[in-house]
């Protein structure tokens, strides 16, 4: 029989030809597939990484717009405002003063229209007076 030294160095012999075929034939290969797995994941991150930078950013810039556009529909909107206002202002001016025309064309069409009919009624006041006179007197004037 083979004696216990050559044994154990056989034994170590085989286990290192064996972790050389291991090594050559799985650990090699898992580690490459392992590697190879990893650098895609950190190529995903590092892709989506920039995906959500770029998002970020279009985001940011969305509601820079947006704050923009707003803004600027304020103005718009205080201007239109303002020029409505003026507008009611020049129209309420003009209505005035068309109410006031017509008050002071009325006011005088009333005023002659009284003073005809005092002058109409001085006149028939006179016609009256002078018939009362007539049938009191009993004569003709």
């Amino acid at each position: 029989m083979i004696s216990l030294d050559l044994a154990f160095v056989i034994q170590v012999v085989n286990f290192l030809v064996l972790m050389l075929v291991l090594n050559i034939l799985l650990y090699k290969p898992i580690r490459k597939v392992i590697a190879d797995r990893k650098a895609k994941i950190e190529g995903a991150k590092e892709r989506a990484a920039a995906v959500d930078r770029e998002v970020q950013e279009k985001v940011a810039l969305y509601e820079a717009r947006l704050r923009e556009v707003k803004a600027k529909a304020g103005e718009e909107r205080e201007a239109l405002r303002k020029e409505a206002q003026q507008e009611q202002a020049v129209r309420l001016e003009r209505a005035r003063a068309e109410a006031a025309d017509s008050l002071s064309t009325i006011k005088n069409r009333v005023a002659k229209e009284a003073a005809d009919a005092k002058e109409l009624l001085k006149e028939q006041a006179r016609a009256l007076s002078l018939e009362i006179c007539e049938k009191v007197l009993g004569r003709s004037l």
